[in-house]
């Protein structure tokens, strides 16, 4: 059994971590770890745990007890915790925030997208998951890049749940101005844009065209859509083949030959991607929960590699559907 700890254990990822790991055939959660929370049910937190667990949070870091910890810390505070604590150089690391996402001298971290660093995932001690735009947007453009077909700009748009802003309230989080409302943040300047172009250059090194990218703030809780535009010359059934090729051999990531929807991936693992030519130029559509293969349900893929099991392990879930 892998034995785990999570730390920052009161939010959305780390309540879909718990979930995920409660029924996961190989791991056992030896801590959850929240200071604020500390004596609580996991359950009186992550409501959903009822009648699953009757674990309780802990202010403890038993680090000697466990294989692996993940780190469900907001950005930024993965760096600084490390700076304050120490962790056996045996035990595993898994950082769902952005701090080691780019490759850096200063640290050993492995960028844990399996669908391109699959046996880097399987050799690393630390792991670097990545973000949930990120994962959307890369998975629809990989493909393109190791072709060598992204030889222009770049059109992102991408809308993202609610969920996506974290458990804290905030304004723009507020059922009564997020429902039956949209709005864009962040245009051109996100967050997620220097991993996704660390990624297209691992395939495509010449690539340096500009990534436009406009994410929205969507009405829904959970799930992310995304197109993406590319001027490119290439047949649309060349194009098909380098999708089925590339992904041949992933288990969550499916190119399919009509138009997506997101409720097709909310509440499981996967990414689907259809694409389309309109006159010189390809549409690419992509899909993802982005609290799952967006984040947690994506870092138990990568546990699974880095311990050797197969990667669907516990990943196995049912779509929303309806």
């Amino acid at each position: 059994m892998i034995r785990i700890g999570i730390i920052g254990g009161a939010g959305y990822t780390a309540g879909e971590l718990c979930r995920i790991l409660l029924n996961h055939p190989e791991a056992e959660i030896v801590f959850v770890n929240s200071e604020s929370n500390a004596g609580n049910l996991l359950a009186e937190v992550h409501e959903g745990l009822y009648g699953e667990t009757d674990m309780r949070f802990t202010d403890q870091l038993p680090f000697d007890q466990v294989d692996v910890v993940f780190f469900c810390f907001g950005h930024g505070k993965s760096t600084k915790f490390l700076a304050e604590h120490y962790i056996p150089a045996d035990v595993r690391i898994i950082d769902l925030a952005q701090d080691f996402r780019l490759e850096s001298d200063d640290n050993d971290y492995i960028y844990g997208l399996p669908e391109l660093n699959h046996s880097k995932i399987q050799n690393a001690l630390h792991v670097a998951n990545p973000g949930c735009f990120a994962t959307c947007l890369q998975l629809g453009l990989l493909p393109l890049a190791e072709a060598g077909l992204l030889n222009g700009d770049v059109m992102l748009n991408a809308i993202t749940g609610s969920t996506g802003a974290g458990v804290k309230p905030g304004a723009t989080t507020h059922f009564s101005w997020r429902t039956g409302n949209m709005s864009i943040y962040k245009a051109f300047e996100h967050q997620h844009l220097p991993e996704i172009k660390q990624s297209l250059r691992q395939l495509q090194p010449s690539f340096d065209s500009e990534i436009d990218f406009i994410p929205y703030r969507g009405d829904f809780p959970r799930g992310i859509f995304a197109t993406e535009v590319i001027k490119c010359d290439a047949p649309i059934d060349e194009i098909e083949g380098y999708y089925h090729d590339f992904y041949s051999e992933a288990p969550f990531t499916f190119y399919i030959d009509k138009p997506v929807d997101l409720k097709q991936v909310v509440n499981t693992n996967k990414c689907l991607i259809h694409a389309e030519r309109h006159r010189d130029k390809l549409l690419v559509t992509s899909c993802i929960d982005n609290l799952l293969k967006g984040a947690s349900g994506q870092a138990v893929q990568n546990m699974n590699l880095m311990f050797g099991l197969e990667e669907t392990t516990g990943l196995r879930l049912k779509p929303v559907g309806f």
